[in-house]
Order: structure tokens, then C-alpha cells, then sequence
């Protein structure tokens, strides 16, 4: 049977309608039953084209997260379908960041912040642990550039240097840039392409994003924001969690919302531990200022229509 057909009898399907009738009577909560392999994917695919509001999904685990990633990208197409994951191992051990998963939690965090139309955004427990800097921070640290705006190669230099980018000959990973001329390669943390920035004189000439093996350019932009990386530990940003950051129509749902709390926790307690462990005469942010507990996430959930979903058990 073809991806279409089980599409088209979704569609058709009166436990769908149901599904999406509930959501727009706006109820609290919602549970869905006896899913077995991918049917949750045609249920949230189906229902998300209908309702035209955001959703946000949370897994056990990231292995699990990636699987429904790759089947929502499927029915939906990868620009609907956003991956939410932690950008390090162990807290506190900031050499361990994953500057790919940054990437991934900045466009996540840029996505929202743009106002753009809603998408589905998979997560798991651990990415959800970290605080992420504030709306007014991220703000703060972005620097949009637009084609004919009057702006000097200077002037962005300096605030690249601000942001902590790192000068290079050829740019090759998130936190890049380089000056050639009347050119300015960046890589933002907000884009998995860098950006190839043309100047006439103090005027912003022509945007492009470029491959970095061939250094060609490819898609010609507008506008752009580039974004430093938020997730340094070190920074002295407020932060908060990824729950604050999401619209109050989000429609939430969870596999298993004891899992996350109990997993929260156990994150909490090894994050206080790691901290009692830290050399004292570095001052380092305390873990309340940079993670989020079981209890805290379980009450800001309760800002959202909340639905969980149970797999059929095996035979």
C-alpha cells in the first residue's frame, strides 16, 4: 500500500475528525490510545493541516524523537517539522556541546522568534532540561541584516567579534566568519548554511547562502538574522525554559509525562552535583538559573492543551 493511500484513508477517517473536533472545542486535554507504528505520525500529520496551529511533540528519548522526525518530515515536509534537541552531553562540561544540536535549537528558537507560520517541533526530555536565554536576550544578540540597508563592513565586524564569532580564512562551522574586500562570510547559529554577505560601499549589496566544499553561492536572500551561541553556558543572559518561549496555542503532547517529570528530576540532581563539584574560585551560574526541574515543567505545562499518547503493547 503507498504513502498516499494511507494518507487518503486518514483523511477519511472519523476517529481523525473526532481528534480534530476536540482540539477546536479548545478542551484541556486529550488522549490518544492503542497506536501502533507509525499511526501516531498520520494522526498528528493529518490533524496538524487541519488545525493550523503549532505543535509540540515530546519523545522518551532521542532515538525515539529522530524516528517520528523522519516520519513527520515524510508527510509533511521538512520545513514544517522542526527538531528541538540538547546541545551537550553533562552539564557544565561545556567542551562537550554538540555545535550541530546548537544549530538545530537556534533555528528552533529563530523559527518562533520570526513569527512564522506554525510547524510540528519534536523533542525529548533532555533538550527540554536546558534554559534557554530569554525572547528580550535573543533579541538583544541578533543582527538582522537586509539588502539596501545602509550598513558598514566595519560596523558588522565589530559586532561579530561582540558575539564571540571566531576570524577565519575560510569559514567551515557555526561561529565562523571571514573578511575578504567588500565580503563578509558568516555562519550563524541560526542557519545550517553560512551566509555570504556583499557590500557597495557602506551599503548592503546582495545576500546568499553558500556551499562551504565549493564555496558557490546558492539561494539569494532578502534578509537575514545572524545569531551568536545562545547555548554558552558561560554567558550571563537570563534564561529561561523552552516552554516560555512557545505560543499559548501550542498544542502539547507527550508520550509519557511521569517519564519526563521523574527524568527532569534525576537531570536536576546530577546538574547539582556536577555544580558542588565545580572549582570554587570560578564563579559559575547555579543549576536553577540553567535547568529546569520535573515540578517546573509539569506546572508551566499547564499554560497549554496538554494530550498524551500510548502505544498498543506488544502481544
Amino acid at each position: 500500500m503507498s504513502k498516499q493511500s494511507i494518507v487518503d484513508q486518514y483523511q477519511k477517517s472519523e476517529n481523525i475528525s473526532q481528534i480534530i473536533k476536540a482540539l477546536q472545542q479548545d478542551k484541556t486535554s486529550l488522549q490518544l490510545k492503542d497506536l501502533v507504528g507509525s499511526s501516531l505520525s498520520f494522526v498528528i500529520a493529518e490533524t496538524f493541516k487541519k488545525t493550523d496551529r503549532p505543535y509540540l511533540l515530546i519523545f522518551d528519548n532521542k532515538e525515539e524523537a529522530a524516528y517520528y522526525l523522519n516520519d513527520l518530515e515524510q508527510l509533511l515536509g521538512a520545513k514544517n517539522v522542526l527538531f528541538y534537541p540538547s546541545s551537550y552531553r553533562r552539564p557544565y562540561q561545556i567542551e562537550e556541546t554538540d555545535n550541530a544540536n546548537v544549530l538545530l535549537r537556534s533555528e528552533v528558537l529563530n523559527r518562533i522568534n520570526s513569527r512564522k507560520k506554525p510547524a510540528v517541533i519534536i523533542t525529548y526530555p533532555t533538550a527540554l532540561f536546558e534554559k534557554v536565554v530569554t525572547k528580550k536576550e535573543l533579541e538583544k544578540n541578533t543582527l538582522k541584516v537586509t539588502v539596501g540597508e545602509n550598513l558598514s563592513l566595519d560596523f558588522v565586524n565589530e559586532i561579530l567579534f561582540e558575539y564571540k564569532f571566531k576570524r577565519v580564512d575560510f569559514v567551515t562551522e557555526p561561529g565562523d566568519f571571514s573578511v575578504r574586500g567588500g565580503i563578509i562570510d558568516v555562519f550563524s547559529f541560526s542557519n545550517d548554511e553560512p551566509y555570504r554577505i556583499e557590500f557597495f560601499g557602506d551599503e548592503i549589496d546582495s545576500i546568499r547562502t553558500f556551499d562551504v566544499a565549493t564555496q558557490l553561492s546558492k539561494e539569494k536572500l532578502k534578509k537575514i538574522a545572524i545569531i551568536p551561541n545562545i547555548e554558552n553556558k558561560t554567558l550571563k543572559e537570563s534564561r529561561e525554559s523552552f516552554l516560555k518561549y512557545i505560543s499559548d496555542k501550542t498544542l502539547v503532547f507527550s508520550k509519557n509525562n511521569d517519564l519526563l517529570t521523574g527524568s527532569l528530576d534525576l537531570f536536576f540532581k546530577k546538574a547539582e552535583e556536577a555544580f558542588d563539584n565545580l572549582p570554587k574560585e570560578t564563579k559559575h551560574a547555579k543549576p536553577v538559573d540553567l535547568f529546569c526541574d520535573g515540578a517546573f515543567i509539569k506546572k508551566q505545562l499547564l499554560r497549554f492543551f496538554f494530550g498524551e499518547f500510548w502505544e498498543r503493547e506488544k502481544p
